[in-house]
This record gives structure tokens, C-alpha cells and sequence, in this order.
């Protein structure tokens, strides 16, 4: 039984390092952010509160027409980008003995539901540029 409570407290002190380095990382935002509110020059000017968008001026209204498609070209590269990432670790799998068929199989599942996605988008017209 006390060699339980060694390895309960050598399994709570690994935690505890772990602990202690994440207040110290907040720690030390805190004491950045405090620091640059005390340094920093507090000057309201008219040409400071006016809304700034890449060296345009503002003029007219604060709401315009922003064409989706460019949001669904994102979405759709977001998407395969992501999904992309899960061929680096089945590539390290399918190296390794005994597991070849069975994620080959599950590889090809998976880009049969992208390739399903693909299809889908392209009959709805989304790919094609306007």
C-alpha cells in the first residue's frame, strides 16, 4: 500500500510542473498586458476613433454587398485542407505491419465521402467561377 502513495505523488507532482508553467505563462500575459496599459499614451483624437479599413477612407455606409461566393471557395479550401491532414498520420499506419488492408480500406472510404462532397458541390455550380 505506501507504494501506491509514491506513485500517486510522483503521477500528482508531474501535474503540479504543469500547473505551475501555466500560471506562470498567464502570469507573464497579465503582467504584459498591465504594462502596456500603464506605458502606452492615452490621446483621443477625432482622427483616432474613426473607423480605419486598409488606408480607406470611410465614406457612405458602414454595410456593404459581399459576394458569397468568395466565402464558399474558402469554406471549400478549409474544408480539403483539413481533411488533407489526416493522410500524414494514415500514411505512418499504413507503414506499419499487420494494419496495410485494413486502413487502405478506410483511406479509400474517406476520399469517397471528399470525392462525394466534390461531386455534390460541383452539380450544385459552386466551382464554377462567375
Amino acid at each position: 500500500m505506501p507504494e501506491q502513495t509514491g506513485l500517486a505523488a510522483d503521477y500528482f507532482q508531474s501535474y503540479s510542473a504543469v500547473g505551475l508553467l501555466a500560471a506562470i505563462g498567464v502570469l507573464f500575459v497579465a503582467v504584459a498586458f498591465a504594462a502596456g496599459r500603464l506605458l502606452r499614451p492615452v490621446v483621443p483624437t477625432p482622427e483616432k476613433l474613426l473607423t480605419y479599413e486598409c488606408g480607406v477612407d470611410p465614406v457612405g455606409e458602414g454595410w456593404a454587398h459581399t459576394q458569397v461566393r468568395y466565402y464558399v471557395y474558402a469554406f471549400l479550401y478549409v474544408i480539403f485542407a483539413v481533411d488533407s491532414i489526416f493522410l500524414f498520420p494514415w500514411a505512418t499506419v499504413f507503414a506499419e505491419t499487420g494494419y496495410g488492408a485494413t486502413t487502405l480500406v478506410e483511406m479509400f472510404v474517406f476520399l469517397g465521402f471528399l470525392a462525394v462532397g466534390l461531386l455534390y458541390a460541383y452539380k450544385k455550380g459552386v466551382l464554377t467561377w462567375t
